[in-house]
């Protein structure tokens, strides 16, 4: 390994810990440990969220698990208006320099690491590459704006549709290489910015086995049933964004017709832009059971997982990219079974089912997501599917195996 000195690494995402619920904050907090523990000094680059649009550049600086963590306001972005969050999200890496400019030319990072989304970082990435001789890496999640596109939210041929994708375009020239999460979305961003010729290659999502977590499903399961009164119920569990990506219609119209299985409950937690449409639906179809809680902190989170018996996931139908929803790490690393519906001809079904570690519909076929629910009413049914899960976990989602990737690309 090389001198101390040019191991220094930044990574910029634009939600972190400790008060993120994000999965994606999670994931690359494990990726910073994991890093760290091989000899590179880790900075986290990120914005302050809160509500509120104005910017006093306030800053906060801390440490987490040895890992420095360097925050900046960057005013309103998660719960902010679309144009808002998109002048914010505009300003994010100038804020960002503006706040901790002595502090980026002191460490002189050998490597950055970037999460997408947000697709807006690259002007820092810019500014390290040509100072520092930086190198760069994109951890390459949801393709934005396409998916926005996908679901009817912007016009393919519309101004900020264009303004988007240039941006997009900047955002993805900015590094030497960049991570796809599966196969096919790999051969998909492959074959549409071919004239952009760009560096990229298989990186799935990644998770560390957590034995705390695990072995807390062996202690007793009560905090929360207690708490809402569900000691006997079989717990279908979502949690992590609730907006148009994840088709939550599909979610709750499951939820009701399984109000003819008496002892089945859903719990759904998480924020986002179909937030009240969750909320309506219970209210209006009278869904008894169902409970919407809004985001916890990531102990809160994981500790009810350790509670719940199986994980759900949704994607809308009209995507035309093949996403692994993040929350499927938290779901194998409890050793969750998993019930889902994707998009056709997304790789995760065959993750999934090939595993045996759940069971995926295509998204809208709400006959047979209704099937698939009621086998996960056999408690040896989702006693097997959990073992896979596990084994899912080591498989395909290894912290280690994501770093060595990554390593193996900035070097």
């Amino acid at each position: 390994m090389e001198n101390r000195a040019s191991q220094n690494l930044a990574i910029l995402i634009d939600d972190y810990l400790p008060n993120s619920t994000k999965v994606a904050s999670k994931m690359m907090h494990e990726l910073a440990i994991e890093l760290s523990a091989r000899g590179y000094t880790v900075d986290v680059i990120t914005p302050i969220i809160r509500k509120g649009n104005s910017s006093n550049f306030k800053t906060e600086r801390f440490v987490i698990d040895q890992i420095n963590v360097f925050k900046f306001d960057s005013g309103e972005i998660k719960e902010a208006t679309k144009v808002v969050r998109l002048v914010n999200e505009l300003l994010m890496p100038y804020r960002a320099l503006f706040s901790f400019y002595r502090h980026f030319v002191s460490r002189k990072y050998r490597y950055v690491i970037t999460y997408s989304p947000s697709i807006f970082w690259y002007p820092l990435v810019y500014f390290f590459r040509y100072f520092f001789k930086t190198k760069s890496y994109l951890v390459l999640r949801d393709f934005f704006p396409q998916w926005v596109i996908d679901s009817g939210i912007i016009k393919e041929n519309s101004l900020i549709t264009k303004f988007l994708q240039w941006h997009e375009k900047r955002n993805y020239l900015a590094f030497d290489t960049i991570g796809i999460q599966s196969p096919k979305n790999l051969i998909w961003f492959q074959d549409k910015y071919k004239k952009l010729n760009l560096q990229s290659e298989l990186l799935y999502n990644w998770v560390t086995p957590s034995d705390t977590y695990v072995n807390s499903k062996k202690k007793t399961r009560n905090q929360f049933r207690s708490k809402y009164n569900l000691l006997s119920k079989v717990i279908f569990f979502y949690g992590g964004n609730i907006g148009h990506a994840q088709d939550m219609k599909n979610l709750l119209f499951l939820a009701e017709q399984m109000l003819v299985e008496k002892e089945v409950f859903f719990v759904f937690i998480g924020s986002g832009d179909e937030v009240n449409l969750v909320k309506e639906t219970i209210q209006n179809q009278k869904l008894k059971n169902t409970l919407y809680l809004e985001s916890v902190s990531q102990n809160d989170y994981m500790n009810i997982l350790s509670e719940v018996d199986v994980g759900l996931f949704s994607l809308s139908p009209y995507h035309s990219t093949h996403n692994f929803p993040g929350k499927i790490l938290s779901y194998c690393q409890m050793g969750l079974p998993i019930l889902g519906a994707v998009n056709p001809g997304n790789d995760i079904i065959q993750v999934i089912e090939g595993s045996g570690s759940g069971k995926i519909s295509i998204a809208g076929d709400s006959d047979t997501l209704f099937q698939n629910a009621k086998l996960f009413l056999d408690s040896k049914f989702r006693k097997q599917m959990s073992k896979n899960s596990l084994k899912l976990m080591d498989d395909y989602f290894s912290t280690s195996k994501s770093a060595e990737t990554i390593i193996n690309a900035l070097n």
